[in-house]
């Protein structure tokens, strides 16, 4: 039996990869891993998806597309007995943890998708600060929107970086969501972003407070504090969470990623093995910014924030939703006999397995050459050397092929996330699913919101504009998309108060 099943990788799952080699065998099966680069999944998802090449098991990283891809008769109806009976163990993690989220995957009270519910978004988007900048300066990280004022025209105005040019700007695109988040919403997003007022679902970017954002970045762009590429955004190709606006020293403030990838040297203790093969406790080394950061500025340093209040008191930076993604199965896995069930039993292996040991190696791969327990009690894992020096090795060995479950980490990571204060101020999209309107008329309102939003702080149009910009958003299809969304949220809020 052929399985093709499609994940975002950071690195490419090789044919002969130990850990599909062990499902293979374990499952009598023959996995095909498609190899879809994390920065361009959906693009190339989409392409194949047009072809006609539909994959038996893939994720759907944007909820919003499920209904597209159903719509589009891409997915396998995936029974809800089947799925109690050959996935016993993600559903009953989904009821047991977060059963709000139990039925996100019905479409039509038919299950479409499997809801990919991330315990660890519980932490919002950190706010990252050049400390090493604030130091030079004599400024504290900032705790109003008048004290960010301050520092971002000192980022850009006092030499931070000490080397003579004018060349450094307070913040990019991603810092721009928590201006906006000291007003009480989110603007920038691949998606349309949704908040709550007077017990209904708005748009963000069309609320009336955002035209007092917008006075604030107009004024900065003039000024010179904003980069002026902001308009390409921070990441400038490759992994795509990190900052290289940020990382090149040309801005000292982002929002961008997620706590895991600004940990810098020593912030937490984990477990290594060293040269005499014993285990023991070292210092964590820095990862992903902070990495490529230090590496071009030894003595740069990185410092969180709490989001900034606004001048009402308001604050928050984005979040991403406990609604991380879905797992499809394509609409070809049902035509043949005995496939579907395979899948959901491959899927509920390697994804919620209760043998704590099988558990381990579906993420990190063979017990004793890839990884060991630090102690008896098996709560941490040690990588092996020379794995534990390498960039997404479970993608080289083909681990960690699974889907996440709400079962939260107790590793030494999540506990120093759970000390820094980033499971308040998130503003989450009110919206997780996609309605019909939404599936039609999104692509076509982010790139309106986009392009209106871009002309204000760079001044092309006048403030004045806003409102004719919110009737034009409305006319192209808003309407009907705040309609369905409210009618949703309405229903969906019935359901959960029985």
């Amino acid at each position: 039996m052929l399985v093709i099943v499609v994940y975002h990788q950071n690195l490419p799952v090789p044919e002969d990869a130990v850990m599909v080699r062990y499902l293979e065998d374990k499952f009598n099966v023959d996995l095909n891993v498609w190899n879809l680069e994390n920065n361009k999944y959906e693009s190339l998802l989409d392409l194949k998806l047009a072809q006609g090449v539909i994959p038996d098991l893939f994720r759907v990283r944007q909820p919003q597309d499920l209904l597209k891809y159903q719509q589009q008769g891409l997915l396998s109806e995936v029974p809800e007995d089947m799925l109690n009976k050959y996935a016993p163990h993600i559903m009953a993690a989904i009821r047991e943890n977060e059963p709000a989220y139990v039925d996100y995957g019905k479409i039509d009270v038919k299950y479409y998708g499997i809801p990919v519910v991330n315990p660890t978004n519980i932490y919002r988007i950190p706010v990252v600060y050049r400390m090493d900048w604030l130091d030079k300066l004599g400024l504290q990280v900032p705790q109003t929107l008048a004290d960010f004022e301050k520092v971002i025209y000192a980022f850009a105005n006092d030499d931070p970086d000490g080397n003579g040019i004018k060349d450094t700007y307070g913040l990019s695109l991603e810092g721009m969501n928590v201006v906006f988040g000291a007003f009480g919403q989110i603007v920038f997003d691949d998606q349309l972003y949704f908040g709550m007022k007077d017990e209904n679902l708005v748009i963000g970017a069309l609320q009336p407070e955002m035209k007092k954002a917008l006075q604030y970045l107009r004024k900065w762009y003039r000024d010179g504090v904003i980069d002026p590429e902001f308009v390409t955004g921070e990441n400038k190709g490759g992994y795509k969470h990190l900052s290289h606006s940020f990382i090149n020293g040309r801005i000292g403030m982002t929002s961008m990623g997620n706590y895991y990838h600004w940990i810098q040297d020593g912030d937490y203790t984990a477990w290594t093995y060293d040269s005499t093969r014993k285990s023991k406790e070292t210092p964590v080394e820095a990862t992903f910014n902070v990495k490529e950061l230090t590496a071009k500025n030894p003595d740069a340093r990185v410092e969180f924030g709490r989001p900034f209040a606004g001048p009402e008191g308001l604050r928050g930076s984005k979040a991403y939703d406990m609604l991380m993604s879905f797992t499809a199965i394509g609409a070809n896995a049902a035509k043949e006999p005995g496939k579907l069930e395979t899948i959901l039993q491959i899927l509920d292996y390697v994804s919620a397995n209760p043998n704590l040991d099988e558990e381990a190696s579906m993420k990190y791969g063979v017990q004793g050459k890839h990884w060991i327990w630090a102690e008896p009690s098996k709560k941490d894992v040690i990588l092996l050397p020379p794995y534990d020096k390498m960039f997404s090795y479970p993608d080289t060995i083909g681990a960690d092929l699974g889907m996440t479950v709400p079962l939260m980490p107790e590793e030494r990571r999540e506990q120093w996330a759970s000390t820094l204060g980033l499971d308040r101020d998130g503003i989450y999209n009110a919206l997780e699913v996609a309605t019909p309107s939404l599936v039609k008329n999104g692509p076509e309102l982010v790139k309106l919101r986009d392009k209106a939003y871009i002309a204000f702080i760079t001044g092309e149009q006048p403030l004045e504009k806003f409102d004719d910009f919110v009737k034009e958003f409305m006319a192209t299809g808003g309407t009907e998309v705040l309609q369905e969304a409210n009618e949703w949220y309405r229903q969906h809020t019935a359901t959960s108060a029985k």
